[in-house]
């Protein structure tokens, strides 16, 4: 068994790919907090307790605009449904994770997601703590960055137009990092042609949940065929 400090710096080594994105995209979103009127106490609370990335973004517009709370509902639920669905597939590594489970899975984001979803840890007896502290690493880059554009937002001139691309910029990212990673690209080729399809035909405001209900379908078509052929 290693000494947790060894595993703190393997977790903090492995986080770095996130820190260099969330700090950037936290300022971003710390910014475009500020610009609308809200200072750093926000920024701070809703990425320590929200933590939900695009959908911070999109709640910056709920907020000034006044949303309802029945809107802000549909909205975050569509724009974070996706995290039902690969979120799956850590139930298997997370089932013995104990008095980590409930912060792992409230801190499973896209990115970490990437980061741990292979199983690969540096020990099988610190499994758990390794991937708590990837999860933690990562929350605490994202806060940083809301917090530290709040602050640039306060006493600096920015332009916050097109600022709402950086999220989408990170998803390329983390999807390539994948592509490169893995050999297997047929989920990744699933999830493009799936999405593509959807949002041909529903449209670019209602094709998520459906492309996510569609991959699923398929993966698990496509993981039983391999189990029998197996």
């Amino acid at each position: 068994m290693q000494g947790k400090g060894r595993i703190v710096r393997q977790a903090f080594f492995k986080s770095l790919p996130v820190m260099a994105g969330y700090i950037v995209l936290g300022i971003g979103f710390g910014i475009l907090l500020r610009d609308a009127g809200y200072g750093v106490a926000w920024a701070f609370a809703m990425s320590a307790f929200i933590y939900a990335g695009s959908m911070q973004f999109v709640g910056v517009s709920l907020i000034a605009g006044g949303a309802s709370v029945l809107t802000t509902a549909l909205t975050t639920f569509m724009v974070n449904a996706r995290h039902l669905f690969y979120s799956i597939s850590m139930i298997a590594l997370y089932r013995d994770a104990g008095k980590y489970k409930p912060y792992m899975i409230f801190a499973l984001t896209d990115e970490t997601y990437s980061l741990v979803c292979d199983g690969k840890t540096p020990d099988a007896e610190t499994a758990e703590l390794y991937r708590f502290l990837v999860s933690l690493f990562d929350h605490a880059y994202w806060i940083a960055g809301s917090v530290i554009g709040s602050l640039l937002g306060a006493i600096l001139p920015f332009s916050t137009a097109g600022i709402e691309f950086s999220m989408t910029a990170l998803f390329v990212a983390a999807f390539t990092q994948q592509w490169l990673a893995s050999r297997d690209h047929l989920p990744a080729l699933t999830g493009l042609l799936c999405t593509l399809a959807c949002l041909l035909i529903f449209g670019r405001e209602r094709f998520l949940i459906p492309a996510m209900l569609l991959i699923t379908l398929v993966l698990t078509l496509l993981r039983g065929r391999k189990a029998v052929e197996t």
